[in-house]
C-alpha cells in the first residue's frame, strides 16, 4: 500500500476559533493516525499534530483551512478531522454552564 495524499478545505466554525482547547483536540485526534496531517491557512503551514504549531495559524470563527493528509490511512484521518472541525469541535466548548 502506498501513501495517500488527500486534501479538503474547511471552515472553522467554532465561535472562539482555532483556540487551545480545539487545537488540543485537533491535534490528538491527528496522533492518533499515521498519516502526516497539515492544515494551511493563507501562507501559513501547521503541523496537525502539534499544538503550539496549530496555534500559529491564528485561525478565528469564519477562516478558511486547507487539510492536507498524506500517508496509509489519509482518506479515514482526513475525514475524522474535517468533521472535527465541521461539527464546531462541540466538547471543546465551554466547561458546562449549567448551574442546575
Amino acid at each position: 500500500m502506498s501513501d495517500q495524499f488527500r486534501s479538503t478545505t474547511v471552515t472553522i466554525s467554532n465561535q472562539q476559533g482555532l483556540h487551545m482547547r480545539p487545537a488540543y483536540m485537533f491535534a490528538e485526534t491527528a496522533g492518533q493516525f499515521e498519516s502526516t496531517v497539515e492544515l494551511v491557512k493563507d501562507d501559513i503551514r501547521a503541523d496537525g499534530k502539534s499544538v503550539l504549531s496549530l496555534m500559529t495559524l491564528g485561525a478565528t470563527q469564519g477562516s478558511v483551512i486547507t487539510l492536507e493528509v498524506n500517508g496509509s490511512d489519509s482518506e479515514t484521518a482526513l475525514e475524522s478531522l474535517a468533521n472535527l472541525i465541521s461539527s464546531g469541535f462541540p466538547a471543546a466548548a465551554k466547561p458546562s454552564d449549567s448551574t442546575s
